[in-house]
């Protein structure tokens, strides 16, 4: 019984998002993301056709925003 409900209660890990979805968590246009994934400043891995950025080098490419921001 209790396996069931731990089943019911898992949340799926997002480890990684689409160009599109990553703009959109961080209200941004998807050029200003596509400028940022072409000069390098943001990572992301390509697996067979599809573009994905992790979630940590979307927080990564955030914070040093943030950063050079406030030079």
């Amino acid at each position: 019984m209790t396996d069931t409900i731990d089943k019911l209660n898992y949340v799926p890990q997002v480890l990684a998002v689409s160009p599109n979805e990553a703009a959109r968590l961080c209200s941004i246009g998807r050029t200003t993301l596509y400028a940022a994934l072409s000069s390098g400043e943001l990572k992301s891995v390509k697996i067979g056709t599809r573009r994905l950025i992790t979630l940590d080098a979307l927080r990564d490419w955030l914070k040093l925003k943030e950063a050079t921001a406030g030079e």
